[in-house]
């Protein structure tokens, strides 16, 4: 995964979009798919790059794949910009 991977997946407006979408809930993928103005094949591809970046994971049921948001990476994000910015609990006295 690496911080790396996971700010491409970020930087891309579509993917945003998508954990829009998840943070509302599981989705198939074509659901997703059929949302947005591009083939099934790119939205494909957006998935594969959400999940290699950990921010989506995958289950399968049946002949269907879901997708839900993993907000424990963006929760590392979170922490890694608040310590950036000097706030975290070792800095006593700030």
């Amino acid at each position: 995964m690496g911080l790396q991977n996971t700010l491409r997946a970020l930087a891309d407006p579509i993917r945003r979009e998508i954990l829009e979408l998840l943070k509302r809930g599981r989705l198939s993928a074509g659901e997703i798919a059929e949302r947005f103005p591009v083939t099934a094949a790119s939205i494909s591809r957006h998935l594969s790059v959400l999940k290699d970046a950990g921010l989506i994971r995958d289950t399968r049921e049946g002949k269907y794949i879901y997708y839900d948001l993993n907000a424990s990476v963006l929760e590392e994000i979170l922490l890694w910009i608040a310590d950036l910015k000097g706030e975290n609990n070792d800095d006593q006295g700030k």
